[in-house]
């Protein structure tokens, strides 16, 4: 009886040493959990802001494309005959009018002389058929066949004289001989034979296609950027944009001609074309200030007068190496652009313009 009363005792007392202590953690944990309520009640987070204004931005679009002389012809042969002699190479420089070859036209010389000597003697011939048909001497019929005969003589000199010139071959514009496949000696034995291409680099067009839904927003006259692979950037007017679409691609062609007088920019080249669509009231920022709200949509967070976050869904206007332009912000806004990702929305904060330093989160103590 002796050793169960003991066991009953040490039961007991390690009972109550158990609901002591427990008793006493509860008030500690109590204790602790009052304590951090009132210090986060207490705290206020410090955020870096910037006041930034909206403005009328004109949105842009971005398309690959290539460059293309605005004139560039190809001369072909308007005679038959052997090239005697060829006058200038590829890749020289020529003026309007400047002599390209020459065919062999010893020939046509001769044949010209003939068709004058042929309408000498029409004119002799109408002349007398005229005074014989004043003096009562000959049919008025005799007297229109030798007019008509004299007009078709004048007609075959003009094409003698045509044809004579033809050999002699011009250039019809100013610009490089950028191909010349003839040489002395070849034969053209029908006219239209190839000659060569004389391009005007003076006259450049950067050639790009616009999707059909964005089509609509591109406009004739409007000024564009366009940007070399040696990332040269030039300007140039939008002036021509294609009524028809492509049936393959559901694209339409765009020109942009440039605004340069000189010969630095070479045909066939790529090009990215920026061309202005709407005209938007946006604001500018650093892509670093954007966020996203509990529902995943891009946006900015924002300080209110009463210095409560605040969030605004944005759309993205146009993405530029100056910083990024959206839409759907208010006129004027606080954003937050240090901590922006540590604060909730209806929050109060205490907004901060200043240095990084000054952007060290500390808690103030309230009333």
């Amino acid at each position: 009886m002796k050793t169960s009363y003991k066991t009953a005792l040490v039961i007991l007392i390690l009972t109550v040493l158990w609901m002591g202590s427990g008793l006493f953690k509860n008030s500690a944990q109590v204790s602790e959990e009052n304590t951090s309520k009132k210090t986060q009640a207490l705290y206020v987070p410090r955020v870096r802001v910037m006041t930034i204004g909206g403005e009328l931005h004109t949105q842009t679009i971005r398309v690959m494309g290539r460059i293309q002389a605005d004139q560039a012809v190809n001369i072909r042969a308007q005679v038959l005959g052997h090239v005697s002699d060829v006058v200038v190479a590829k890749g020289d420089r020529v003026k309007a009018g400047d002599v390209i070859l020459h065919i062999d036209g010893e020939d046509r010389k001769g044949r010209l002389a003939e068709s004058r000597a042929r309408m000498k003697q029409r004119e002799i011939a109408y002349e007398a058929a005229r005074k014989l048909r004043k003096g009562g001497y000959s049919s008025q019929l005799t007297e229109a066949q030798a007019k008509a005969d004299l007009e078709a003589a004048k007609a075959q000199v003009t094409r003698m004289k045509r044809n004579l010139d033809n050999t002699t071959v011009k250039a019809p514009l100013a610009g490089v001989i950028d191909t010349l496949p003839v040489k002395a000696g070849d034969y053209f034995d029908k006219a239209g034979g190839l000659i060569g291409r004389i391009v005007d680099l003076t006259k450049m067009v950067a050639m790009g296609q616009v999707a059909e839904r964005n089509i609509q927003d591109i406009a004739l006259g409007k000024a564009a950027m366009v940007r070399l692979p040696d990332d040269r950037e030039l300007t140039g007017t939008v002036s021509y944009i294609s009524s028809v679409s492509n049936a393959l691609t559901r694209t339409f062609d765009v020109e942009v001609t440039l605004d340069i007088t000189d010969e630095s920019v070479r045909e066939g080249i790529t090009a990215e074309i920026q061309l202005p669509m709407k005209t938007l009231f946006s604001h500018r920022i650093t892509p670093a200030l954007l966020t996203l709200d509990s529902e995943g949509n891009v946006g900015v967070k924002t300080v209110s007068a009463n210095n409560i976050v605040e969030f605004y869904p944005v759309k993205v206007v146009s993405d530029t190496i100056d910083g990024m332009w959206l839409s759907g912000l208010p006129a004027s806004i606080t954003v937050i652009s240090v901590g922006q990702d540590f604060v909730s929305v209806g929050q109060t904060v205490d907004p901060v313009e200043g240095n990084l330093k000054s952007m060290i989160s500390q808690p103030r103590q309230g009333n």
